[in-house]
């Protein structure tokens, strides 16, 4: 379902998700925090209710002590009244005090005393003055209790503050476990969702190396977003047809040559019958032209065999023939093939390595092999030194190849293995070459999936190969 997306709109859906859970993470953390903050302004509020009924609790107790004090003494109806009024607030702040957990035994106590105290306001005027001394003694134990009310009431402040710093702790472990648990889950959405998009990144850029590196057989197929698909069935169109033209190319060639061979060959006919004098004896004048017409169509004939020869390479680099195949021998049996070349010229010839097996098509790169001798043979010094050496790398196996030749110009070695350029540094006593020897050698390496470089050692030429996939003996 997700292929009928675009990489776009999964890219969009893919930071609105993580933007969602961040988002998720953060109001959940605002809201907590938001409710922690309410009940710390609620419990500050009730703390100071508390503090100030138990402080208006004292102040009423020491305000009925006086009024009921001087009702005894004068015997005031006005000032008992008051003093109702002031116990019944004062009755109103206890019943408050009460409902925070205020001990039930000291309302008791408190009620017990008022009780007394009322009981001592009115009474024959001769013991007025017992019962004030009474009344002072208790108002003093009333006294000690809302003093131990007061106590009471700091501990219930204490206690509830405690219990807000126990909720204040749990809460920042757990929005910490959530944040934590967020970003965690967000940068692992965030790198799935970036290897999930890479990979048909990757398949596209691999793709577009093979077309670069004419692995025209690989079928493409993108697996993923919509538009990715898209450009990968592109690319199989693509490559399908540069197969045509591949092909077509190949025919085309085939037929030129074929078509420029038979009259070449007449020609080639005719002119040696002229030289050898068949329609009648020649001028020396003639005769030189006769030769420089056999020697030019010699010249034309080689180079549309090259041509041949070239565009056969290429088209058999896509067809390997994979075996088991002992390189170092596989370099040996070259050198040996070519020791008349080699002895010839006086030269000295050396094979470094361990005997190493791995899957190649040792035809081609025997050819290839041979192509770089050729050209170490025919470019060195007499008595000169060629060395191949094989050493096995991890995950590849290299061949090195060494002479003391001319080497290659630095303007050449960009174009070195372009087909039928031939470099500027050519000795007078070697022939020519036609220049497609290192083409087909790069050609049949890269179908090896392998690379040949032209390493920058002086003097002489210094070629390198690497081939991946090494098995062991």
């Amino acid at each position: 379902m997700l292929q009928r997306f675009s990489f776009r709109q999964l890219l969009v859906i893919a930071f609105l998700l993580i933007a969602a859970l961040l988002g998720a993470a953060s109001l959940r953390a605002l809201f907590t925090l938001e409710e922690l903050s309410l009940q710390s302004r609620d419990n500050a509020a009730r703390a100071l209710d508390l503090s100030r009924a138990a402080q208006s609790l004292s102040e009423r107790s020491v305000s009925m002590e006086r009024t009921s004090r001087q009702s005894v003494v004068l015997d005031d109806r006005v000032l008992r009244e008051r003093f109702a009024e002031e116990l019944k607030e004062a009755g109103d702040i206890l019943a408050v005090l009460a409902r925070e957990d205020i001990p039930a035994v000291r309302a008791r106590q408190w009620r017990a005393h008022l009780q007394t105290i009322a009981g001592l306001l009115t009474g024959p005027s001769d013991t007025a003055l017992d019962r004030e001394r009474q009344l002072a003694q208790e108002f003093r134990e009333l006294e000690g209790i809302n003093a131990a009310i007061a106590v009471q009431v700091q501990q219930a402040i204490q206690q509830r503050n405690k219990s807000l710093e126990g909720k204040l702790e749990a809460s920042r472990q757990r929005l910490t476990q959530q944040v934590t648990w967020a970003i965690v889950l967000a940068v692992v959405m965030a790198l799935a969702f970036g290897v999930w998009f890479t990979l048909p990144l990757r398949r596209l850029e691999n793709a577009i190396v093979g077309l670069g590196e004419n692995r025209l057989g690989q079928v493409i197929a993108i697996q993923g977003p919509a538009d990715l698909a898209l450009v990968g069935q592109r690319l199989n169109w693509l490559r399908l047809r540069l197969v045509e033209l591949d092909a077509d190319k190949s025919r085309f060639l085939r037929h030129i040559s074929h078509e420029l061979k038979t009259p070449l060959a007449s020609l080639r006919e005719g002119v040696s019958l002229l030289e050898d004098g068949v329609a009648g004896a020649l001028s020396n004048d003639q005769r030189e032209i006769a030769q420089i017409l056999k020697h030019n169509t010699g010249v034309l004939q080689s180079q549309i065999e090259d041509l041949l020869r070239f565009n056969t390479a290429a088209f058999e680099a896509r067809q390997l023939r994979r075996q088991s195949v002992d390189l170092l021998q596989l370099m040996e049996e070259q050198v040996y093939a070519q020791r008349l070349q080699w002895r010839a010229r006086e030269l000295t010839v050396t094979v470094v390595g361990e005997p190493l097996v791995m899957e190649i098509d040792a035809e081609k790169i025997g050819t290839a092999l041979a192509n770089l001798l050729s050209n170490a043979i025919r470019y060195s010094p007499a008595k000169g030194m060629i060395r191949l050496e094989l050493s096995a790398m991890r995950g590849f196996v290299r061949i090195d190849v060494h002479d003391q030749g001319v080497g290659v110009a630095m303007a050449d070695r960009e174009r070195i293995f372009e087909p039928f350029y031939r470099g500027e540094r050519q000795p007078a006593d070697v022939v020519r070459g036609s220049g497609i020897g290192l083409s087909i050698v790069h050609e049949y390496i890269a179908a090896h999936g392998g690379s040949i470089t032209l390493m920058p050692d002086q003097p002489g030429a210094h070629f390198r190969i690497e081939l991946p996939h090494v098995s062991k003996q």
